[in-house]
């Protein structure tokens, strides 16, 4: 099968090409210009996902596994998906993502490639499929199915597969092992590049995205391993991207992917001003990579494109996923507890509430249950943000000012808008029709328009006139403001400060918060 066109061609707002000799001005007018793509879209509107980290280091009380683990000592005798699934829904996660493969190698599916999987185990004879039941279980109760397969593999550096130094060379995906139960069935078939282990990776990747059911997250990081400093695998991350594209088009790649980057950290904390629009450049065979240090406490304001400019390739919309883990370690282990509820909510306003997607891992135990301080976390985390973003007061006010559409500001459609007259200017305005106590509010940009808004301010009107309440910098799919005090007012306002281009306001949404 011939490559398919890239995302660049397909999608030509995604990313804008840069070069050192653009000005600031020209800088700053290219990324106005960077649009999400569907995909993107529809992910960051999840706004919180589920992470479970599951395989031989639930049962070794390791964090990052060896590669040569028996197989047998993966034992979930009370493997109960179904009960992952009614916990994850209840606490309000809409897309799960299950540890198909860590670092160690053990894949929790029978794959044709290797045997260091549940078919070596003696739970359910051999004939357990932890990918299976997560699947079917997840969609069973409306939750979207992700994936992580790890790049990293420490047991195919064992059997000397990864990292063996092998060239890239022309493979056919998927390839078939003898007496496969495929042959014979005109498989859609590709001809891609990749190393002895790119190679590997494709086949375990087409089993994945075309025996389980819609894929709607893959999720890589960059991990190589316990390896020797001269054993380096350079991924095959054009052919994977490519595989990936053909077989799930509607899934994100994340976070070592185009679709999606790692905030940075592994708190579950986003930047006080977080931009989806970021440099990046290119590596290893097209993997979508930071310009500026992935730490970096900014990554895309004026002067963060300036100073990117040495390295960057393209602006690209490329909006940042927040990891964290409800215990201290990815994986179970008996001695550790969950988060509290206060911690969680914490780290939503940091994440959700500052343009960012929350992934919170919650990992099973040995029984293959969820366990039960973790469950009623979950429930109480959800029902504590709904009393943080209670009834929107703002919903269906009068809505004035310069602009157009001042009422698609307060409709509750996210796809509606106010647009400002011109950047760094505009009021929007709204009339509760009687005073109102606020102490949380919720501003969104419409990002099928970019992100532009750099700075505003919001103010409210009491009986000696109007006053400052908040100035935020960023909006970006979603900004949630506490705070400090409640403001009774029945007039509020927002003002353009500063926007790269005409700010299109989805939502301006005002709670009193019931905690």
């Amino acid at each position: 099968m011939s490559a398919s066109p890239s995302a660049a061609t397909v999608e030509p707002h995604y990313r804008i090409p840069v070069s050192t000799a653009d000005s600031p001005g020209q800088l700053v007018a290219k990324a106005a210009r960077v649009r999400p793509t569907e995909r993107q879209i529809t992910w960051q509107r999840l706004e919180k996902t589920a992470f479970l980290h599951f395989g031989v280091n639930t049962f070794t009380g390791l964090e990052w596994g060896t590669g040569d683990e028996d197989p047998d000592v993966f034992q979930p005798v009370g493997l109960d998906t179904d009960q992952w699934a009614r916990a994850l829904r209840d606490g309000g996660f809409e897309l799960a993502i299950l540890t198909v493969k860590h670092h160690d190698g053990f894949v929790l599916y029978p794959s044709r490639y290797t045997r260091h999987s549940v078919v070596s185990s003696s739970w359910r004879d051999g004939h357990g499929d932890v990918l299976r039941s997560f699947a079917d279980s997840m969609r069973s109760h409306g939750i979207k199915v992700g994936v992580y397969v790890s790049p990293a593999d420490e047991n195919q550096f064992l059997h000397g597969v990864y990292a063996n130094g092998s060239a890239r060379t022309t493979h056919t995906v998927p390839t078939l092992t003898e007496g496969d139960d495929r042959a014979g069935e005109g498989l859609r078939s590709f001809d891609l590049q990749a190393t002895d282990y790119g190679a590997y990776m494709l086949n375990q990747l087409y089993e994945v995205l075309t025996e389980y059911g819609p894929v709607d997250e893959v999720w890589f990081d960059g991990a190589q391993g316990r390896i020797p400093p001269d054993k380096v695998e350079r991924y095959d991350w054009d052919s994977w991207y490519e595989l990936i594209r053909t077989l799930a088009p509607d899934a994100s790649i994340a976070v070592s992917g185009p679709d999606v980057r790692w905030v940075g950290n592994e708190g579950g904390l986003a930047r006080e001003d977080e931009w989806s629009v970021v440099p990046v450049q290119e590596k290893d065979y097209g993997r979508t990579d930071y310009a500026l240090h992935y730490e970096a406490a900014d990554q895309g304001s004026r002067a963060a494109l300036v100073q990117a400019q040495p390295l960057a390739q393209y602006l690209q919309w490329w909006p940042a996923e927040c990891d964290v883990s409800i215990r201290p370690g990815w994986f179970f282990h008996a001695d550790q507890q969950p988060k509290s509820v206060e911690q969680l909510t914490d780290i939503w306003f940091r994440s959700v509430g500052r343009n960012s997607v929350l992934l919170l891992n919650i990992p099973p135990d040995q029984q293959g249950r969820l366990p039960d301080a973790d469950v009623a976390v979950l429930k109480e985390f959800r029902e504590r943000v709904e009393r943080e973003l209670p009834e929107d007061l703002a919903r269906g006010s009068r809505a004035f000012g310069d602009g157009r559409r001042a009422a698609r500001a307060v409709d509750g459609d996210p796809d509606t808008a106010w647009t400002s007259p011109a950047p760094s200017e505009g009021t929007l305005t709204l009339d509760l029709g009687r005073e109102q106590a606020v102490d949380r509010i919720r501003l969104a940009e419409d990002i099928r328009h970019g992100q532009q808004v750099e700075s505003a301010a919001i103010e409210a009107r009491t009986a000696d006139g109007w006053h400052h309440v908040a100035t935020v910098g960023t909006i970006g799919a979603s900004r949630i403001l506490a705070l400090p005090t409640v403001v009774t007012a029945r007039q509020w306002r927002l003002r353009i400060l500063t926007s790269r281009q005409a700010a299109s306001i989805a939502a301006f949404e005002l709670h009193r918060s019931r905690v």
